[in-house]
């Protein structure tokens, strides 16, 4: 029985693996090892920096909801508080585009939090 080779499932995996790494510079886009490793890597990077970019932006909503509250003469964590009093279930990131786009809007939720502390 004449010897099998592994090579059409061999030449798939490779040409997967370097089309996954068009964009990477030098060896590490034409060798098929060195093109393994950084793809690899940026697999795991690219799970890691999702759950980075969700953090970076809830710092951002939260600076930016806190810099609204101090032009009503509130600090964010009583702003919070106060929402939470007064049952009103708004998440950061539409506090922060209410304080944008609409200041009117934001200050009006503002004297309702306000109104729950007192």
């Amino acid at each position: 029985m004449p010897r099998a080779t592994n090579a059409a499932a061999s030449h798939r995996r490779k040409k997967r693996v370097l089309k996954q790494a068009r964009g990477f510079s030098g060896s590490r886009s034409k060798l098929f090892r060195q093109a393994t490793e950084a793809v690899d890597r940026a697999m795991v990077m690219a799970t890691v920096h999702r759950k980075t970019k969700k953090r970076d932006f809830r710092s951002l909503w939260i600076t930016r909801v806190s810099a609204a509250c101090r032009l009503n003469d509130m600090s964010y964590s009583r702003f919070i508080q106060g929402l939470t009093t007064a049952k009103i279930g708004l998440n950061r990131k539409m506090l922060s585009e209410i304080a944008i786009h609409d200041p009117d809007g934001f200050t009006e939720i503002v004297k309702q939090a306000k109104a729950a502390l007192a």
